[in-house]
């Protein structure tokens, strides 16, 4: 079960990037809307319903979660960035999933959404100096972290889903 929930393993932070390792990350950004897109082709409207293992979200769900989880990361990094050590809100991601627009919606909504937004945070990304990736943001679930710790998460976290819907298109032969 634990290699279906993370096919990816579970997200391990390099607390002192280098500034290549950094940039890695950053460079992974505009790749994750395509390949999304690309796991995604193909997918009819039952397939996007079917969850991705036992009692876990739709591949709808999934798609939707990143986007609102990537709006968020994105709302953070900026306060980061223009406030001193701000509390970042959190929100409950199993009620946004239950959300009627989590059903409603279709998953072609999140991919423009992503797609704009991953634009936006790499033009932001590429215009920052080594010492704001110092820069920290609390959370109540991670506690204090730093945005180079943030980037990582968040490249993590999308390659992590991918993988997912990734493993149900092999699991079921699509």
């Amino acid at each position: 079960m634990d290699k279906l929930r993370y096919p990816i393993g579970h997200f391990v932070a390099n607390p002192h990037l280098s500034v290549e390792e950094r940039n890695h990350c950053i460079e992974q950004i505009p790749d994750i809307s395509k390949s999304l897109k690309e796991v995604l082709e193909n997918l009819d409207s039952e397939q996007l319903q079917i969850p991705y293992r036992p009692d876990g979200w739709t591949t709808q769900q999934v798609v939707h979660h990143m986007a609102d989880n990537d709006m968020n990361a994105y709302l953070r990094l900026k306060r980061a960035l223009t406030e001193d050590d701000p509390i970042a809100s959190s929100y409950r991601e199993d009620l946004f999933a239950e959300l009627n627009d989590y059903r409603d919606v279709p998953v072609q909504t999140s991919l423009t959404l992503l797609e704009a937004l991953h634009s936006r945070l790499f033009i932001l990304l590429h215009s920052l100096s080594q010492v704001d990736f110092s820069r920290k943001f609390t959370t109540q679930a991670l506690g204090p972290i730093t945005i180079d710790i943030a980037l990582q998460r968040f490249v993590w976290h999308n390659r992590h889903h991918i993988a997912q819907i990734r493993g149900l298109k092999e699991d079921n032969g699509w």
